[in-house]
């Protein structure tokens, strides 16, 4: 346990450990390096008692036994080695790395996506969807809309890719949306410099098993602060381990901040700057005053809009989770801060699901089932609209087909917190690379809206008008400009900004020591220090007044949607293989539900037959009027192969022409058939894609048919 007391006490950030079993799991491997040291060191003993053996020409007895020893030892560190390979995890890296790659393979050969501009070799982190990605982005997006916009009348809005800079620079996205990146200090070439730090820890920790446990845990103590590391801190780091660029091994610039949005200039003057907006919420925010209106002055009310953002990433990897432009669904919910309850929130408040409080990521414990309602009663989750939201996302990624047990909802850590966020959770997924952020479920209190007001001077902010006039109290602080210029000249308009967004409690504080003492200390945050503020330079008092209605600028809860990941590790959660019928290839499958499935349905004449094709046909004409998705394949294929061409694709349901008069519907994860006559054909396949009847339920109805050999 010393080991764990000074591993932990050097700062060891909690979001690292999430693994079950995490200070076991630490123990192991601490326990394996000691011991894989010991054995290399009594390996090199025992050879060097071989080599002074040979050399004193002992007997071949002698030499014969020592050398049985030598075997052993290094036997018994070959089994350390693979016991520690396994402990780090590079086997399962191995096997998700397989996974994935049969994952994208598939994806890109059936034309789900691939790499933008292919035939000029492409740039890094843009991707084009093709026909079935295309429907399946269509059908979330379908979904979304109805699962969210239609069932709590949202008002959606469809706002500009392009924003003034006076926008973002109010959000503060052009002083603060930066990654830290470095360059080859010869070819120029740019990299994250936290992913480079990153790869360098993971790749000793996975293949360099002569490391000691106490490199190991500084190396796994750099990967859980990786985020909190400043500019210099991780440039002190990069030299401190020689890290290099990764294909010249030239050496790297110091690291420095990026501003990740694209930069663009509105109009031919080039003199209204701009940029492709970084995130779709701010279309929202600015709009608020508009939208309030429309909604009848009445809170609360939610607006969304589905749109493209971009995002200049400095060395965009890992696919589809991480693009230089993407489409993003966001939810801006304005809500009364001083009541943040929901009508609907009974209906999710018994949903139990994995959730990660921020108390069990600091102990060091797992994720755990939770009931949603019990989270929200002991304040786990701050209010019952940010709960009812965690709920309604749970609902909406589980019916897409993400897997429940590989669904979590993680909760901010206070060092990852915006400092005017109340409460902060994320969706996360877990594939191949790991437990992805895919929705962010957030109250952001009224940070954006004020930011708006005081850049614009427009209030963006909500009335409640009282039945009967009320007398309140209400603090007044007067900065005396003239005074305060005198003293603090270019810097008084800061200290004037300071001064009035003092809060009840500092002002009266302020006002007790200016009578008693004459002068106080006053720190301005956006000087970054200490003024003094003498009596003279500002008047605060409370007036009694009047009021009819209260005035007050909303809270916001805000989730946001990476439709791209989530499609992503959607695709992962529905593929699978399975043998052929012939048992001598694996056959790939993408599980979709039918509500995202590309195409729904395939129709087949089983043998190019002049009367089966024209029934093909009717049974096509019958589907399109029922609004199913389908495709006809007459091609002389057999249809065993043609199944399999389409449960590569997703599609949920095929049905085979085999007589004038009836069909069979099969089923595509179960390869069960029902027979049916042609004219019930569609509106079956319609009640299952619809959900207003199951698989199981038709498999009751109707008769079953026996496949035999067809699929062979």
């Amino acid at each position: 346990m010393r080991f764990l007391r000074a591993f932990i006490s050097t700062g060891y950030k909690a979001s690292s450990l999430r693994n079950p079993h995490f200070i076991f799991e630490l123990q192991m491997e601490e326990s394996l390096r000691r011991a894989l040291a010991e054995k290399q060191s009594a390996v090199d003993s025992q050879g060097n008692t071989v080599r002074a053996l040979k050399a004193a020409k002992a007997s071949k007895i002698e030499v014969d036994a020592a050398i049985e020893v030598l075997n052993g030892l290094k036997l018994d560190k070959s089994t350390m080695e693979k016991q520690l390979q396994a402990a780090v995890g590079s086997d399962g890296a191995v096997n998700r790395e397989a996974f994935r790659q049969g994952v994208v393979n598939t994806l890109e050969r059936r034309l789900f996506y691939i790499p933008s501009f292919k035939i000029y070799r492409g740039v890094a982190g843009l991707f084009d969807y093709g026909p079935p990605g295309c429907a399946v982005k269509s059908n979330v997006l379908a979904f979304w809309r109805q699962h969210f916009v239609l069932e709590e009348n949202m008002l959606e809005v469809d706002c500009p890719s392009v924003t003034p800079e006076v926008v973002l620079k109010a959000s503060g996205h052009v002083d603060k949306f930066t990654d830290l990146m470095v360059k080859d200090e010869k070819t120029g070439t740019c990299f994250r410099a936290d992913h480079l730090l990153k790869d360098y820890c993971n790749e000793k920790l996975q293949k360099d098993l002569g490391i000691s446990s106490e490199n190991a845990a500084e190396l796994k103590h750099v990967l859980a602060i990786l985020d909190d590391l400043s500019a210099e801190e991780l440039g002190a780091k990069i030299k401190e381990y020689g890290i290099t660029a990764p294909d010249t091994k030239n050496p790297l610039s110091d690291p420095y901040p990026f501003n990740l949005m694209f930069q663009t200039s509105i109009g031919p003057s080039g003199l209204s700057p701009g940029y492709m907006r970084p995130e779709t919420a701010q279309g929202i925010f600015v709009n608020f005053k508009d939208l309030y209106y429309y909604n009848g002055n009445k809170l609360p009310f939610a607006a969304a809009q589905i749109g493209q953002a971009f995002r200049n990433e400095i060395s965009p990897r890992q696919g589809l989770l991480r693009v230089r432009e993407f489409t993003l669904a966001e939810i801006e919910h304005f809500v009364d801060p001083e009541d943040k309850s929901h009508p609907k929130y009974y209906e999710v408040a018994e949903l139990e699901f994995l959730m990660f409080p921020r108390e069990e990521q600091m102990s060091g414990q797992s994720a755990k089932k939770i009931q949603l309602g019990e989270a929200v009663s002991k304040g786990i989750v701050n209010n019952e609209t940010l709960g009812y939201f965690i709920g309604r996302v749970y609902l909406f990624l589980t019916h897409l087909g993400i897997d429940k047990e590989r669904l979590r909802f993680r909760q901010h850590l206070a060092n990852e917190m915006a400092h005017y966020a109340a409460d902060c959770w994320d969706a996360e997924i877990e594939c191949s690379y790991g437990w992805i952020e895919c929705v962010g479920i957030a109250d952001r209190s009224a940070y954006d809206l004020r930011s708006h007001s005081e850049k614009s001077g427009v209030p963006l902010v909500a009335h409640e008008k009282f039945s009967e006039p009320r007398e309140v109290e209400e603090l007044v602080i007067a900065p005396v400009k003239k005074e305060l210029g005198l003293a603090f000249k270019g810097s008084q308009k800061m200290v004037v900004e300071a001064l009035e967004a003092m809060n009840e409690k500092e002002a009266m504080e302020m006002k007790a020591s200016l009578e008693a003492n004459g002068e106080v200390d006053f720190y301005v945050c956006t000087l970054g220090k200490n003024v003094v503020i003498t009596k003279n330079m500002v008047a605060i008092s409370k007036e009694k007044k009047k009021e009819h209605q209260r005035v007050f600028t909303p809270s916001v809860i805000e989730p946001s949607f990476g439709i791209g990941r989530i499609i992503y590790c959607l695709f992962e959660h529905s593929f699978y293989t399975r043998p052929s019928k012939a048992g001598d290839e694996q056959l790939n499958v993408f599980r979709f539900p039918p509500l995202v499935a590309p195409i729904k349905c395939t129709v087949f004449p089983l043998v190019q037959n002049q009367r089966y094709e024209e029934v093909a046909k009717v049974i096509s004409k019958s589907l399109t009027a029922a609004g199913i998705s389908h495709r006809i394949d007459i091609t002389g294929t057999s249809i065993g192969k043609r199944y399999a061409r389409t449960d590569e694709l997703g599609v949920p349901f095929a049905i085979t022409v085999d007589s004038p008069s009836s069909v069979t519907i099969r089923e595509r994860d179960s390869k069960d058939q029902i027979r049916v006559n042609v004219e019930e054909a569609a509106s079956v396949v319609r009640s299952v894609t619809d959900g207003q009847i199951t698989w199981a339920d038709v498999w009751s109805n109707f008769p079953h048919h026996s496949s035999g050999s067809v699929e062979d």
